[in-house]
C-alpha cells in the first residue's frame, strides 16, 4: 500500500492508497439524487478495499434543518452502506462534522491572510449582478475584484457596512489563472479562473468557516485521496485547484458523475414529487427496490431488478456507467409510487 505524509502546516496526515468521502449537507432530506452519487462513491472505494469517511458539511446554517444530520446517517444505514470513519463511529481524524472543526479553517484563513492571498470584500450579490457585463454560466457570476486593495484591513471593511453585516474573504485570483486537471469520468478539464469567475468568496464568516475553504482543508486534514460527487461541482473544482496550491497541499483525483434530473433537465425538488429515501421508507419500499433503481440508472441491473449495494460491487465500472443523466419520469414514479 503507498502511502504519503502530507504537511499541511495545520497538523500533518498519512495519505492511505485509496481514502474517499460521503459528505451530505444537513439541509434537507436524503433524496434519490443524493443516494445515486453516494451509491458511486461508495462503490468507487469499497471496489478497491479503500478506507471510506463520513464526513458532515453543516456549515450553510441558514439552511441546516433540525434533526436532518441524524436522519441522513439513518437514511444511508438503511440503503446498505457503511463507513469507517465519520461523526457516529470516530476515527483518527474527528470532529467530522465541520461546525466542529473551525479552528482548522481559521488557521488556513490566516495562512491566506499572511501570503496576501484573501482581502475583505463588501460587495453583496446584487452588487455583483449588476456589473455583469455578460451572462455566466449556473450559479457563477464574475467578480473584477473591485474590493482589492479598498481596506487596510477587515476592520475597515466592516466600518463601511451597516451593523449586523459582515465583509467577505475574497480568493484573489491572478490573470491567467488556468487550472487543468483529468477527470475520472469527465476526462480532460481546463478553466481560466481569472476568466471565468475572477476573485471568489471563500468564507462570510470572519473565521473562514465558509463551504469552499472547509472542504479543501478537511480533504486534505483527512487525507482523501479521491472525490467523487455530482458534476453540477465540476466548475466550482478548478477555484479550489487553486486554493490547494495557495496552501500547499495535495488536492485527490476528482471524478464528477451525471446528475438525477426530471423530465424538464432541471435537479430533482418538490415539484417534481416526493423523491425524499424516507419517504420511500414510510410507504414501504424496500431497500433493495431503492438500491436496484439506482443501479439501473447507471446501466448495471434490469428495471424492477431488487439489489443491494453489496450485489453492486462486481457490476461497477465507471467506464460504462451511462453518460446522460438519470431521469426522474413517470416510468420510475410508477414504480416507485411516487406521486405526479
Amino acid at each position: 500500500m503507498t502511502v504519503e505524509r502530507v504537511e499541511l502546516g495545520l497538523g500533518a496526515t498519512v495519505r492511505c492508497a485509496v481514502r474517499g468521502r460521503l459528505a451530505p449537507s444537513p439541509t434537507g432530506a436524503l433524496h434519490l439524487g443524493n443516494a445515486r452519487s453516494f451509491v458511486l462513491a461508495w462503490l468507487s472505494v469499497r471496489s478497491r478495499g479503500g478506507t471510506l469517511v463520513m464526513r458532515m458539511e453543516d456549515l450553510d446554517h441558514p439552511k441546516n434543518k433540525a434533526g436532518a444530520a441524524e436522519a441522513a446517517l439513518e437514511d444511508l444505514r438503511w440503503l446498505g452502506f457503511d463507513w469507517d470513519e465519520g461523526p457516529d463511529v470516530g476515527g483518527p481524524h474527528m470532529p467530522y462534522t465541520q461546525s466542529e472543526r473551525k479552528g482548522l479553517y481559521v488557521r488556513a484563513l490566516e495562512r491566506l491572510r499572511e501570503s496576501g492571498s484573501v482581502y475583505p470584500c463588501v460587495c453583496t450579490r446584487r452588487d455583483v449582478e449588476a456589473g455583469q457585463s455578460a451572462p455566466h454560466e449556473g450559479d457563477v457570476l464574475f467578480y473584477p475584484g473591485v474590493c482589492r486593495g479598498r481596506f487596510a484591513d477587515y476592520a475597515a471593511a466592516c466600518g463601511v457596512l451597516p451593523e449586523g453585516r459582515l465583509p467577505a474573504w475574497r480568493f484573489r485570483v491572478e490573470e491567467r489563472a488556468a487550472i487543468s486537471f483529468d477527470d475520472g469520468f469527465c476526462g480532460r478539464q481546463t478553466q481560466d479562473v481569472s476568466a471565468s469567475s475572477g476573485d471568489f468568496v471563500l468564507a462570510r464568516d470572519p473565521q473562514g468557516a465558509g463551504y469552499m475553504l472547509a472542504v479543501v482543508v478537511d480533504d486534505a486534514a483527512m487525507g482523501i485521496t479521491e472525490v467523487l460527487r455530482g458534476d453540477d461541482l465540476l466548475q466550482a473544482t478548478p477555484r479550489q485547484m487553486l486554493l490547494y496550491r495557495a496552501l500547499g497541499l495535495a488536492p485527490p483525483a476528482f471524478t464528477h458523475v451525471p446528475l438525477v434530473v426530471s423530465e424538464d433537465g432541471r435537479r430533482l425538488a418538490k415539484r417534481h414529487g416526493d423523491t425524499r429515501i424516507s419517504t420511500l421508507r414510510k410507504a414501504g419500499v424496500s431497500p433493495q427496490r431503492v438500491i436496484g433503481l439506482l443501479a439501473w440508472w447507471c446501466g448495471w441491473g434490469e428495471r424492477g431488478e431488487e439489489l443491494s449495494l453489496r450485489d453492486l460491487l462486481a457490476r461497477y465500472d465507471l467506464g460504462s456507467l451511462r453518460r446522460e443523466p438519470a431521469v426522474l419520469d413517470d416510468v420510475v414514479r410508477d414504480m416507485m409510487g411516487i406521486a405526479r
